[in-house]
């Protein structure tokens, strides 16, 4: 096989024996970015179906040590569970885009990851902070 055309993307030289293990990489990536779609920032209906079960059952298992960290680990699960999305959603995108294996900078996605996440959070307490989204109140005084 000399060339092999998918969509918009061309696979030259490819080998009988180096197809399954693209095709495999590709598989695996459009999964991953499935997955990271669902749990990132960027998906409108996650939360309320992904991310703030996981959040809970994240803070949950957080406050069998401690009752007091009930709240403060759901916030955390929840930030983690963004960031797993991203990060997610970037190693499926690179493994659907590229044209050959290569090794990921395992070090570089976590950092844009990190940092992308903590953007998008410090965005949403600065917008909860200046009134321009409201919160329910969860604790409503009796």
């Amino acid at each position: 096989m000399t060339s092999i055309k998918t969509g918009d993307q061309e696979f030259s030289s490819l080998t009988p024996e180096s197809l399954p293990k693209i095709l495999l990489q590709k598989l695996r990536g459009g999964f991953f970015l499935v997955i990271g779609y669902l749990l990132s920032p960027l998906c409108w209906w996650n939360d309320l179906v992904f991310n703030l079960p996981i959040a809970y059952a994240f803070g949950y298992i957080c406050s069998l040590f401690s009752p007091k960290l009930l709240m403060p680990c759901v916030i955390l699960g929840y930030w983690l569970s963004n960031i797993i999305g991203i990060l997610l959603m970037q190693a499926g995108a690179i493994d659907v885009l590229q044209k050959q294996t290569q090794k990921h900078n395992l070090k570089k996605e976590l950092l844009t990851g990190l940092v992308s996440s903590t953007v998008y959070t410090f965005l949403i307490v600065a917008l909860i902070h200046l009134h321009i989204i409201d919160t329910p109140n969860l604790f409503p005084s009796t």
